[in-house]
């Protein structure tokens, strides 16, 4: 055959096989259907024979409960004598025992007119004595002689359930009917979590029972007018009139078991393989369903399948057909393969190299640990900070060996909450032991390690070594301390020659005293001896409090954070300003309530403040007039925080110096450091406060220190 000939041909051959193939793929997908429809199928039949036995048992379990009340004495005495209240009253609590021992909901003897002359609830407010069933089919069933079962609403309660009834009999003649009531509610709340639908239709194909409620009291198929009469007159279903179709599509085919079913459930499109199973012996039709998408599936898996051979068989025969040139190929890509392999060999070793020379460099250690605990990872600054090798900690389970030994337990707590999950996202500190002794302050961050597979694997902590920031902030700690100090002697120096004379007072007053107490001592006169030796004492004791108060003030360290009371704050101060108050010859105002909660903060501090403030006040009043140096005082608790202020009636702070006021070394004194108000500012602050001015709209400055209410 010429070579061209075969060229033209080979498209239509490839052509025809890729038809044959797709034609045997379809046909296989359709096979595979239909025998996953057979297995659906026989699982459903399997489902409606245990669904069936439910519901025959669940009829069959109370069926002999009327024909034996119906021989009881007290049942075919109340029907003889139906008028005798003692004879009704006896059947009741008879039937209401019989019915508590059966578990049914409801027992109830009925006369042949349809009136029920005793029932189990015959004490409850929807007792049915009195009540008429003559419409009722079980009713009729039984008065002719037969059993009867029927299924619906509930005349008195409204309440669905399946009634069974049997005949009394009495010499051969039927005197009355005896009815039983069991709600199927609990092969309702079974069904509701069933995966697919199950529906229990009656006779008429009106769904009663299922597990989709919205399906409930709608109709398999059209119902006629006999059959909407029926129902209506037997008021099967209460009240309803209406009972439409199901929103159902339907779809039938010869080839396949059951039927599928097109509808909506919840919003969503489902579509589902359901059988039918006819109970005759309850007069009812059961509907199993199974999803439909498992046969979907199987139709294409087998188209998927098909496809993936005829794939591999086309791709075989490429193949076969290219060998020998991707033979050629192939020893081409192996050797630019081995070039591309050198070559990223040699980027990883590369990346690897400056990774790990970026660990090496960094200054923060990192831990790395598994989900049990064991360090996997450390590098280089970790070790250095913790004194030991890596060997030696790779693998180690807490406690690690350089968990200081005082805070093994907060060590525990810390590690319990980072492994699992519980740790602060902004860290903590931890304080661990050196190899060599020494302790090492750090500050520990952790995050979730995750691994290529995006799985949680560990945690990767990084630990920085905050020593040398925490020797920083105490030395600035201590150097705050001495600022405050050095303010506080610097305030006492302003003060330096009130202080004496506040001093000399006393101390004169004591020399004259003690003069006194000679001569009087001398003169044996031991009445006016006592009194100067009382006011010596006096005179001795207002020393020592103006010394206590200033040694109190000056002292280097502070007592730390207490509850302060406002006033006595104030008192402690002008106590101190006594001598400088009456040197500018000023008066006080206060203000300050006595019901006011208390502050929480350094008092020493706190008063430092206030001295700063109120001295400040008395100075800028030097050029005021007498009668208007008063310094007012008051306090008072604004939006839950204490607003203490602070003023005066001096010529106020000039708007060009205003943002300056607050700035270190800024003064308007003549020899001032200008740290008094900053030094106060940053007091305040550190008790997470504020510290403002204003100025007063008749003349002067009014300062605002703004405080936490305690507790």
């Amino acid at each position: 055959m010429p070579p061209t000939l075969s060229a033209r041909r080979a498209p239509w051959l490839w052509a025809a096989a890729a038809l044959l193939a797709l034609l045997l793929i379809a046909a296989a997908g359709q096979w595979a259907a239909r025998r996953e429809a057979s297995f659906q199928a026989d699982s459903i039949h399997r489902a409606i024979e245990v669904h069936a036995l439910g519901l025959r048992g669940a009829a069959a379990k109370y069926s002999y409960l009327p024909f034996t009340v119906a021989q009881h004495p007290d049942v075919l005495a109340a029907l003889a004598h139906p008028q005798d209240a003692a004879l009704q009253q006896r059947a009741n609590l008879y039937i209401e025992a019989v019915n508590r021992s059966a578990g049914s909901d409801a027992l109830y003897l009925i006369d042949l007119q349809g009136l029920t002359l005793a029932a189990s609830n015959w004490d409850e407010p929807k007792g049915f004595v009195g009540q008429s069933y003559a419409n009722r089919p079980y009713f009729t069933d039984a008065r002719e002689g037969r059993n009867g079962l029927f299924y619906g609403v509930g005349q008195t309660t409204g309440e669905p359930g399946l009634f069974l009834s049997a005949p009394v009999r009495q010499g051969g003649a039927v005197v009355g009917v005896v009815t039983v009531k069991v709600s199927l509610r609990q092969i309702q709340d079974t069904w509701a979590f069933v995966r697919d639908p199950i529906l229990l239709a009656d006779a008429r194909g009106i769904v009663f029972l299922g597990s989709v409620p919205a399906w409930m009291y709608q109709a398999t198929r059209p119902l006629d007018r006999a059959d909407l009469d029926w129902v209506q007159s037997h008021l099967q279903y209460g009240a309803r009139q209406n009972f439409p179709l199901l929103p159902w599509t339907l779809e039938r085919t010869a080839d396949q078991p059951g039927y599928r079913v097109q509808t909506t459930i919840d919003g969503r499109p489902r579509e589902f393989l359901a059988v039918d199973e006819a109970l005759p012996d309850l007069g009812w039709t059961l509907t199993v369903m199974a999803d439909y998408a498992a046969v979907t599936r199987a139709r294409q898996r087998t188209w998927m399948l098909g496809l993936l051979c005829a794939g591999l068989l086309l791709l075989g025969s490429l193949y076969w057909r290219l060998r020998e040139r991707r033979f050629a190929e192939q020893r081409d890509a192996r050797r630019e393969l081995e070039v591309r392999v050198r070559e990223r060999t040699a980027e990883l070793d590369e990346a690897h190299a400056f990774r790990k020379a970026m660990e090496d460099s960094l200054l923060v250690g990192m831990r790395a640990r598994d989900l049990d605990g064991h360090i996997i990872y450390v590098n280089p600054a970790l070790c250095e900070m913790t004194g030991y090798r890596a060997d030696e900690l790779l693998g180690r389970l807490p406690p690690y060996p350089y968990w200081h030994p005082d805070d093994v337990e907060q060590h525990w707590q810390n590690n319990d909450a980072t492994m699992s999950g519980q740790a602060a996202m902004s860290g903590f500190e931890s304080r661990i032991r050196h190899r060599d002794g020494h302790d090492v302050l750090t500050m520990v961050y952790t995050a979730r390690l995750i691994d290529a597979h995006g799985q949680h694997s560990g945690w990767m902590s990084s630990v920085v070594d905050i020593t040398a920031q925490k020797r920083a902030e105490l030395r600035q700690r201590q150097h705050d301390e001495q600022l405050q100090h050095a303010q506080r002697l610097a305030s006492l120096g302003e003060m330096a020659s009130t202080l004496a004379h506040e001093l000399n007072q006393p101390l004169a007053a004591l020399s004259n005293f003690a003069s006194a107490a000679k001569a009087f001592a001398e003169q044996g006169r031991s009445d006016l001896l006592v009194s100067s030796l009382d006011e010596t004492m006096a005179q001795a004791q207002r020393t020592a409090e103006i010394v206590r108060r200033i040694r109190g003030f000056v002292r280097q360290r502070t007592a730390g954070a207490e509850d302060c009371v406002v006033a006595t704050l104030v008192a402690n101060v002008l106590a101190l300003l006594q001598g400088e108050i009456r040197a500018q010859q000023a008066r006080t105002v206060l203000r300050i309530p006595a019901t006011l909660p208390a502050v929480r903060g350094d008092r020493v501090l706190l008063e430092q403040v206030l001295l700063n403030l109120v001295l400040n006040s008395l100075q800028a009043m030097q050029a005021t007039p007498l009668e208007r140096r008063i310094v007012e005082i008051d306090a008072a608790v604004v939006a839950g925080r204490m607003h203490i202020r602070v003023a005066d009636r001096g010529p106020g702070i000039d708007a060009a110096i205003a943002e300056q006021v607050f700035a270190p070394f800024f003064t308007t004194k003549d020899g001032g450091l200008g740290l008094g108000l900053n030094i106060c500012r940053t007091i305040v602050e550190s008790h997470r406060g504020r510290l403002t001015f204003a100025d007063r709209v008749d003349g002067g400055t009014v300062f605002t220190l703004e405080l936490e209410v305690a507790g």
